[in-house]
């Protein structure tokens, strides 16, 4: 349930994933897909970077929806210093799963919260570490046929059948790996008046 005084929620985002998390539990709200350039121009290190292009996001949003509550949210997957980034078809998913497999990858989930009425912004980074058992191509490729993860970052859902791959998971909040970290998100939310269940 939302209070009818709180500003309307955005979310600046595409992801079907990043809906559906806040579908759990927020009745009202509207997705819009922010029109940024994701490319590290500025050289910054992952954190930075993922910290960087949520508020990017949330700001674009928010320079058109000004009296609109703005989530903007980014998720890089990191593998020995080397961003993975979504492999965008079947070729890339395998070389990322190989590359991951008996290996540790470091999933950095940023987002930034604009709150219209207090004029504040809210950032956080969550970090996932997920380590993946190992595993050959075969096995990369049997999953891969299973989810077809190609819009994912590290090349795998979760939400799905990922944990195939897996030796275990490191995280303060399961849902990060989804892409928006929500414990730390609905604790925002109800500072800033909503009331949610």
């Amino acid at each position: 349930m939302q209070n009818p005084t709180s500003p309307p929620i955005i979310l600046a985002s595409s992801s079907e994933y990043r809906r559906g998390l806040l579908d759990r539990f927020l009745e009202q709200f509207e997705a819009i897909s922010p029109d940024v350039d994701e490319t590290n121009k500025e050289g910054l290190e992952p954190e930075a970077l993922a910290s960087h292009l949520a508020r990017k996001k949330a700001e674009a949003i928010a320079s058109t929806s000004r009296e609109a509550l703005v989530i903007g949210a980014d998720q890089l997957a990191v593998l020995e210093d080397r961003v993975l980034g979504k492999p965008g078809d079947h070729k890339n998913a395998i070389e990322q799963l190989l590359a991951a497999s008996g290996k540790a990858v470091t999933f950095m989930t940023a987002v930034c919260i604009l709150d219209p009425v207090g004029r504040t912004r809210h950032e956080h980074v969550d970090k996932t570490t997920v380590r993946f058992r190992q595993f050959d191509r075969r096995h990369a490729e049997a999953y891969l046929r299973l989810d077809e993860p190609y819009d994912c970052a590290g090349s795998f859902k979760i939400e799905g059948a990922g944990f195939v791959l897996f030796e275990s998971v490191n995280t303060d909040d399961p849902t990060a790996l989804i892409g928006l970290p929500m414990i730390w998100v609905s604790d925002r939310l109800l500072e800033l008046g909503y009331l949610i269940p």
